[in-house]
């Protein structure tokens, strides 16, 4: 949270996190891998890690962002409408460390397989029809993204 912090300034309204020295079984970093770049690629994204959980963002983002899934894309919506909505993002390196308990419940061809399918849909709504641009599909914030942050709008 530290690192996330210190990036955190007047310039930048997210702070996103990127996993370094991944520490994952094999076959869960290529996985991982060929979602990340696939996802990059589709959605045109610059984030070098959209499912880090480790973010710090403004408010005012989700006054202008509506969410709509409730799956694992949710993590590639919100990226995509951000970066669309003109948000500035910072990126920090952060460690990520092996689960200490439990096993994972998504690595498995079934939700894989639902992964796919939800991800392509996300991509035919927000890059081929451009859903979350038109009129009405992202609220209007009362503070345009380039202007200097509102006393308390860390989140």
């Amino acid at each position: 949270m530290e690192a996330l912090w210190s990036a955190f300034n007047d310039n930048v309204d997210l702070v996103n996190g990127y996993k370094i020295s991944r520490s994952d079984p094999l076959h869960r970093i290529i996985i991982g891998r060929i979602y990340h770049h696939t996802v990059r690629i589709l959605f045109g994204l610059r984030v070098r890690d959209v499912d880090c959980d480790f973010r710090l963002m403004r408010r005012a983002i989700f006054e202008r962002v509506v969410l709509e899934k409730n799956s694992g894309v949710i993590c590639l919506e919100m990226m995509k409408k951000i970066q669309d909505a003109g948000f500035r993002i910072a990126e920090v390196p952060v460690h990520h460390y092996h689960r200490a308990f439990g096993k994972s419940q998504f690595f498995n061809v079934r939700r894989l397989f639902k992964t796919g399918v939800d991800v392509m849909k996300l991509w035919y709504a927000l890059v081929v029809r451009g859903e979350h641009l038109r009129q009405g599909a992202v609220a209007t914030a009362p503070t345009p993204a380039h202007l200097p942050p509102r006393s308390g709008d860390r989140v």
